[in-house]
């Protein structure tokens, strides 16, 4: 159990305990709360829970407060406990606490925040679903790096995580990416042919008619322009896996929409709509009463054409994952979801499935900074910025911290001469540096002849200096983080958390000397173990944001 959890079931023993010994009158007690004080001098943990029960005890807060605080059980882990107007009841841990959070580290390992929320329960998250109609522009990378971070946080939770692309596959955008393809091809060949405004005009267009002209030479020049777009989407596809491979996103599954059609769950999911009332046509299209889920007007599922709008697939899709049993689906979403994702969750309503197991998160835009100047980007017009040349140019840890250095509800401006500078102003550096300064400690112990385990069973008491035990207290807030993550979706609290992590260590490291010859060897082989510790937990928290732990830079 977290300590946070741990005070909070201690204060609401003395909750309960204050209102049998009259202290408290009757009520109903709530859930106890525990945050971080807004500054250190006021304790390790507080809690606002009195100023919320004024009007049930009908009592002032900083009275209640005391009461709770004159009922507290004895604990071994708890130095001082103090009462603060106008009702705040501040908690001290002892520093025997916040050492043997070092312990905990070093134990667990990558298993350090371990949680329970999610055991026995499988969950399923979406994230990217980027078109197969052109490389993945760093546009589209934010909501893969945001739902790959919430996957580790949530199968250290105890989830059962199924990490999910969907492929767009079928449609408009296939037919005018085989058309795009044929047009290339055919001028390869010397035909008079062009594209047209609405075609697809990167240079990967002509690359993969190329690789076809050199396979097949003019023997093609009579194939549709299906059979155009099913080769070209296979290629792109493919090369997008290996592109979210650089990157440390490895998908469990790819569910092509395709095979919605392919298995007649696209108007499977339609007749049952019809079936229930919920479908009517008009001026020749099948349309959905989305108003009487309280959408503003009803939406198009099937144009006139017979052609299915957007929503239809999209539908049938997550109708198909309410039925593969998820507990939990979390949806990854672009700004362009905004309008939509809500209706394609009253399709599954209307399908006879609740859907508060389904959380949609919806991220802003992404917009490159390099040398000052922002870069446009459009994938149809071929000016998109496209991941791995980013990948080139900086590698994955920066790409991977800065889609999630903000709420999804903030945009990302990503600096590109930033995440390439070596100094405390980037923030990537500020944080892996902490690892490599932790492994520059050991490196130099084992090059003057110290013996691996010297700090085995080191005197963690001597630990007190003012810096050491800050870093501890953030230690001790990661299963906090995770929790937080994880129940609110919400990734960029494990960034928030790394940065500050390095600036509790960063000081620490100034000032707290191990190799230095004027300190006391009981002393050294304490603060080996703090540093190894240290080390191991960036290594850990690296690793739940998918980057890596340099030994050096």
């Amino acid at each position: 159990m977290s300590v946070h959890h741990q005070l909070a079931a201690v204060l609401q023993e003395a909750l309960l305990a204050a209102q049998v010994a009259g202290a408290l009158p009757a009520f109903d007690p709530p859930e106890v709360i525990i945050e971080r004080p807004r500054e250190v001098s006021f304790g390790d943990y507080a809690s606002p829970t009195p100023l919320k029960l004024a009007r049930d005890a009908r009592m002032a807060p900083i009275k209640i407060a005391q009461a709770i605080v004159d009922h507290l059980p004895a604990t071994d882990y708890i130095q001082e406990v103090t009462v603060a107007p106008p009702g705040f009841i501040n908690i001290r841990l002892t520093k025997e606490r916040l050492q043997q959070v070092l312990v905990e580290v070093l134990a667990e390992g990558e298993e350090y925040g371990r949680l329970h929320i999610g055991d026995g329960q499988k969950a399923q998250i979406e994230c990217v679903s980027a078109n197969p109609t052109g490389p993945i522009h760093i546009g589209r990378t934010r909501g893969g790096v945001m739902g790959d971070t919430l996957a580790r946080a949530m199968r250290l939770a105890g989830y059962q995580v199924v990490l999910e692309y969907y492929y767009n596959d079928a449609g408009r955008q296939i037919t005018l990416l085989g058309e795009s393809t044929k047009i290339r091809y055919l001028q390869l060949l010397g035909q008079d042919v062009k594209l047209a405004e609405e075609h697809y005009k990167g240079d990967y267009i002509s690359d993969i008619a190329r690789e076809l002209q050199a396979a097949h030479g003019g023997a093609l020049q009579d194939q549709p322009a299906e059979y155009f777009g099913t080769y070209a989407k296979d290629q792109i596809a493919k090369s997008q896996k290996e592109t979210l491979r650089r990157i440390n996103i490895v998908f469990d599954v790819y569910y092509n929409e395709q095979s919605l059609y392919e298995t007649g769950r696209v108007w499977e999911a339609l007749e049952t709509l019809q079936e229930k009332g919920y479908v009517y046509e008009k001026d020749g299209a099948q349309w959905f009463k989305t108003t009487e889920f309280g959408d503003d007007k009803d939406r198009v599922l099937v144009k006139s054409t017979g052609e299915p709008t957007y929503r239809m697939p999209d539908i049938a899709y997550h109708w198909d994952k309410a039925q593969r049993g998820f507990d939990l689906v979390v949806d990854f979403f672009g700004p362009d979801h905004h309008a939509t994702a809500p209706q394609v969750l009253m399709g599954v309503q209307a399908l006879g499935y609740p859907t508060d197991f389904v959380r949609t998160v919806l991220h802003q835009i992404i917009s490159i900074i390099k040398d000052g100047q922002e870069m446009k980007m459009s994938t149809r017009a071929g000016t998109f910025v496209a991941l791995d040349d980013v990948l080139d140019e900086v590698g994955p840890d920066p790409i991977r911290y800065f889609m999630i250095s903000r709420s999804g509800n903030s945009p990302i401006e990503f600096d590109l001469n930033l995440a390439l500078e070596r100094s405390d102003k980037n923030p990537v550096y500020y944080i892996q540096n902490a690892h490599v300064r932790c492994a520059g400690i050991f490196r130099k112990w084992a090059e003057a002849g110290g013996a691996p385990d010297a700090d085995a069973g080191a005197d963690l008491g001597l630990l007190t200096h003012e810096n050491e035990l800050a870093f501890m207290r953030k230690a001790l807030e990661l299963p906090e983080v995770i929790e937080l993550m994880v129940l609110n979706s919400e990734p960029h609290h494990i960034a928030f958390y790394a940065y500050e992590l390095a600036a509790a260590f960063h000081p620490a490291y100034e000032t707290c000397r191990v190799l230095n010859e004027d300190v006391p060897e009981p002393l050294r082989h304490a603060r080996l173990r703090f540093y190894r510790a240290a080390k191991q937990l960036f290594a850990h928290v690296l690793g739940l944001m998918g980057m890596s732990a340099p030994e050096v830079m």
